[in-house]
């Protein structure tokens, strides 16, 4: 495999890798970097892109910039289920007869997702923001979305169900190549890193090379919310996933990091430690403002963001009040914080 050309919106990374900006439409995050791994079996992609007809095309002229037909294509490793992940996936399927790999707690979510109906979520969203006091105006679009049996607009309704399992440890079946699965949850249960375990084509110095997914990323951290099933009541802690998993990653030393998002980058433990100090830095603020018991959606609204509350949409509200519940979820497991007994909607207090 050749790669014909490397004008964006295709980088070549050296050493049979290239990445494929695929535009995420009408997201600040831009694009999703879709990267091409040669192997001896044939090209593999490590994640698709959103499920849109313009990603798709770009995602065909990237693979054929590399000199690379979408028939080709021989599988496809997902870090991650979010839909600027795994949103292509079927298609690539479709087109090249490729499997999909994901670890089984993503595939869980997968399964989920299709399983329920569009009403079972609606009205598991409302019991869950009700019970974090989110006010009226918020819940009444929900509870009209519920009530009319309107379909889910949401993406990713029936996302691709994968063929293989990535087990954690484990070298993937990738021939002429090693591309071990490392764990890393926090942004989902399943979230894995893919460590190349290769000489750095350009000689730099360190452990390979990573595909981090949304786990370690140059400029911006990851969304850290709570993870959603309607029928499991097992209090979880995914920023406590998350900073152990960041220490994992931290400690194998990849010469290069080739994130989802951004730019590739160097220095893992260095990105490491600022993402340790930030959420560290947020739970401190947190327990500040827990002098005085709050709801989770009180302490959102309170809590810094990249905008003033007032000013952040609809739906990213409800994504931070997931994130403020999961750093109180982290306070309470460390004994910091504990909820208000009988309080309706539930409150938390610093101890």
């Amino acid at each position: 495999m050749t790669p014909q050309v490397t004008d964006p919106p295709v980088t070549e990374h050296g050493g049979g890798v290239w990445s494929i900006k695929v535009p995420i439409p009408d997201n600040p995050l831009g694009f999703t970097l879709v990267h091409l791994l040669d192997t001896d079996a044939g090209p593999v992609l490590v994640d698709t892109g959103w499920d849109d007809p313009a990603s798709w095309d770009t995602l065909v002229a990237g693979l054929a910039a590399c000199g690379v037909a979408v028939a080709d294509v021989h599988g496809v490793v997902i870090t991650h289920h979010h839909p600027d992940h795994h949103g292509l996936s079927g298609q690539v399927r479709d087109a090249s007869g490729a499997w999909i790999a994901m670890h089984d707690a993503d595939a869980s979510v997968v399964r989920r997702t299709r399983s329920n109906p569009p009403d079972r979520w609606y009205a598991y969203l409302v019991d869950k923001l009700t019970a974090a006091g989110a006010p009226a105006d918020h819940l009444a679009p929900l509870l009209r979305a519920r009530d009319e049996g309107r379909p889910r607009k949401l993406p990713g309704l029936a996302p691709a169900l994968p063929d293989r399992s990535i087990t954690p440890g484990e070298l993937l079946a990738l021939p002429g190549r090693r591309l071990r699965a490392v764990w890393t949850p926090g942004h989902t249960p399943g979230h894995v890193c893919l460590h190349l375990e290769e000489d750095h084509p350009a000689g730099l110095r360190g452990n390979g090379r990573l595909f981090s997914g949304d786990h370690l990323l140059p400029g911006i951290s990851p969304h850290i919310g709570l993870y959603e099933d309607p029928d499991s009541e097992t209090v979880t802690d995914p920023l406590g996933d998350y900073l152990d998993s960041l220490e994992r990653v931290a400690r194998l030393g990849p010469a290069e990091i080739l994130p989802a998002h951004q730019r590739a980058f160097t220095d893992a433990p260095a990105r490491v430690h600022e993402l340790l100090a930030h959420h560290e830095e947020r739970l401190t603020g947190l327990l500040a403002l827990l002098a005085e018991p709050l709801t989770p959606w009180q302490i959102a609204a309170r809590m810094e963001w990249n905008r003033p509350w007032d000013e952040i949409p609809y739906g990213s509200r409800t994504i931070a009040v997931s994130e403020a519940e999961a750093h109180v979820r982290r306070l309470v497991k460390l004994g910091r914080a504990e909820a208000v007994p009988g309080s309706d909607p539930v409150a938390f207090v610093a101890v």
